[in-house]
């Protein structure tokens, strides 16, 4: 994949404005807002129950915000059904790896480019040329997709046979296979030893640079935050306490105080 020809067309800004997110009696966000600048690595951290995988639910569509809303430049985004995001360009990997574990690498990240493909049933049974043209293109997009991520080898081995951090490159693959223009990081870097961090962050700036998308992180490793995000938000206990330049961030004493201070993992 090359800047040349994978440039995004209408990278647009993402808009978190206002969300505030109850369970019950539970308030988890309030009035949380931030923006994430096109083609920019954005991160979003936090103490433990800071609410971070609560913002990322709310902007990935698993969670309807009580008040406030998500766009996607001009487009709402509020409670749009992940699959739906998906077709709008929102990509989106799981901390918790979200593949089908007996299945291969390269029928996992086909499954990302299912938002993609048209046509029903029918046209795909009966395998017309038109519909196996298409599959090849989608499989030869996979191919570069898995390539870039350094997982190209791996494409015919079951998901459940890959070492933890080729699973989660695969993760991120089949995220980008939707050709998002914002990708969502969830804790990119867990469970990583510090030589697959560090080759992590490389590759996470290496694909906003090459696509000219956009990127928004939940990360708890700090060294890999500071070192790749161009911005970085703070929550805790669901508020917003900090929002700016990495420096100017991890300077900040209610950030200090909240969470660079403790030394503590993250939460959720």
């Amino acid at each position: 994949m090359t800047a040349a020809t994978d440039i995004r067309e209408g990278v647009v800004a993402l808009s978190v404005e206002a969300v505030t997110l109850r369970f019950g009696g539970i308030t988890a966000l309030s009035e949380v807002s931030f923006t994430v600048a096109p083609g920019t690595v954005h991160a979003l951290i936090g103490p433990n129950g800071a609410g971070k995988s609560s913002c990322f639910n709310v902007i990935s569509g698993l969670y309807t915000p009580t008040e406030g809303r998500v766009r996607l430049g001009d487009r709402e985004l509020t409670g749009t059904s992940p699959h739906k995001l998906a077709g709008l360009g929102v990509g989106r990997s799981f901390q918790n790896i979200a593949l089908s574990p007996h299945s291969t690498v390269r029928d996992n990240v086909m499954l990302g480019r299912h938002v993609l493909t048209r046509g029903g049933f029918v046209t795909g049974g009966l395998r017309l040329p038109r519909t196996v043209r298409t599959e090849r293109r989608h499989l030869a997009r996979v191919e570069e997709i898995c390539a870039f991520l350094g997982v190209a080898d791996r494409l015919d081995t079951p998901v459940a046979a890959l070492p933890y951090g080729d699973a989660k490159r695969v993760d991120i693959a089949r995220a980008l296979a939707v050709e998002p223009t914002i990708l969502l990081l969830d804790e990119p870097a867990a469970g990583l030893n510090a030589t697959e961090t560090a080759e992590m962050g490389v590759t996470i700036r290496d694909l906003r640079d090459a696509l000219g998308i956009s990127v928004l992180l939940v990360e708890h490793d700090m060294g890999l935050v500071m070192g790749i995000a161009d911005r970085v938000s703070v929550l805790d206990f669901g508020r917003l306490i900090a929002d700016g330049p990495p420096a100017e961030v991890q300077s900040d004493p209610q950030v200090i105080k909240a969470y660079l201070g403790t030394g503590g993992e993250d939460e959720e």
